[in-house]
C-alpha cells in the first residue's frame, strides 16, 4: 500500500512539475503579445543620466535611450512610457511588473546575465574619475588617500568593490543618489573625485562648462545591455531584433549623432 501510495505521489508532484513548466513557457512566449495587448512599454530608468536619460528644462524625460526606445515602441505598435525608478532597487521594479526592461546605461554583468534576459551591447563605456581641473590628479595613483564620490547601487559601485587592493587605499567613499549631486559635491569640494559612466561624465563636462576633467586611466571597460525578465526572453529577442534593423536603416546613426555628434553604438 505505502508503494502505491507513493507512486500516485511521485506522478502528481511530475505531473505538477511539467504543468508549471508548460505555464511558464507559455508565459514567455506570450510576452511579446501581452505587450501588445496592454498596448504600452514601459522602461525603467534614473531620471538623472545625461545624455541616456535624464530631464529637460520642461521636466520632460529626453536622451538617446530614450529616443532609441521610442522608435522600438513605435515599430511595436505601442505606446512609449519612461518611468522612473529608485535605481538601487531597479530588479525589484522589473520583478513585480511596473517596468517592462531597464534600459539606461545599465551595464551587463555576469551577475545579470544569470538574473535577467540581457540584450548584447548596444554601447561601450567606461567607468573612470572626474576630478577638477585644478587638482593636479592625472592618474589612478593620485586618488591613494583621497574621498571619492559615487551613485548609490551603480555599476560604477561594482566595479570599485571588484577592485579591493584600489579601494581600500582611498580614505572615503561617499554615496550619493545620483551622479549629478555627486558633481555637485566635487564642484564645492566636498570630494575628491566622483567615479563614474564616461559616456555620462563627457557630456556633463561638455554640457555644464564646469571646470572638471577625467583622470587618464579607466578603473573598468563596460557594455551597456537592456535587461528584461528572466522569464520574458522572447521579448528580449523582439527589441533587439528592432534596434538591429535600426542600426541597418539609419535610425540608430542618425540618433547617435543628435546627442554625441556620431554614431556610437556597437549594435551587430
Amino acid at each position: 500500500m505505502k508503494k502505491i501510495i507513493y507512486s500516485v505521489l511521485l506522478a502528481a508532484s511530475i505531473f505538477a512539475f511539467a504543468g508549471c513548466n508548460k505555464t511558464n513557457k507559455a508565459k514567455s512566449s506570450n510576452a511579446v503579445e501581452a505587450l501588445k495587448t496592454r498596448g504600452v512599454f514601459v522602461l525603467g530608468l534614473d531620471d538623472s543620466f545625461p545624455p541616456l536619460g535624464y530631464r529637460n528644462d520642461d521636466n520632460e524625460i529626453v536622451g538617446y535611450d530614450i529616443d532609441l526606445a521610442k522608435e522600438v515602441a513605435k515599430r511595436l505598435g505601442v505606446e512609449f512610457k519612461a518611468q522612473p525608478i529608485d535605481w538601487g532597487a531597479k530588479e525589484m521594479e522589473l520583478e513585480t511588473g511596473k517596468i517592462d526592461c531597464i534600459w539606461n546605461g545599465f551595464t551587463i554583468t555576469d551577475e545579470r546575465k544569470d538574473a535577467l534576459s540581457m540584450t548584447d551591447a548596444y554601447l561601450n563605456n567606461d567607468q573612470m574619475f572626474v576630478v577638477r581641473a585644478d587638482s593636479g590628479i592625472k592618474k589612478l595613483s593620485g586618488l591613494k588617500g583621497k574621498v571619492i564620490g559615487i551613485q548609490s547601487g551603480s555599476s560604477a559601485q561594482e566595479a570599485l568593490d571588484s577592485k579591493a587592493d584600489f579601494k581600500a587605499s582611498l580614505k572615503n567613499v561617499v554615496s550619493f543618489k545620483d551622479n549629478i549631486t555627486a558633481l555637485n559635491d566635487l564642484d564645492i569640494g566636498g570630494v575628491d573625485a566622483v567615479l563614474m559612466d564616461s559616456v555620462v561624465a563627457n557630456y556633463a563636462i561638455a554640457a555644464n562648462n564646469k571646470p572638471f576633467v577625467l583622470v587618464d586611466e579607466s578603473l573598468s571597460p563596460e557594455e551597456y545591455g537592456i535587461g528584461f525578465r528572466k522569464t520574458e526572453p522572447e521579448l528580449r529577442d523582439e527589441v533587439w531584433s528592432i534596434l538591429k534593423e535600426m542600426k541597418a536603416d539609419g535610425t540608430v546613426a542618425a540618433i547617435g549623432q543628435k546627442w554625441f555628434g556620431k554614431d556610437i553604438s556597437v549594435i551587430q
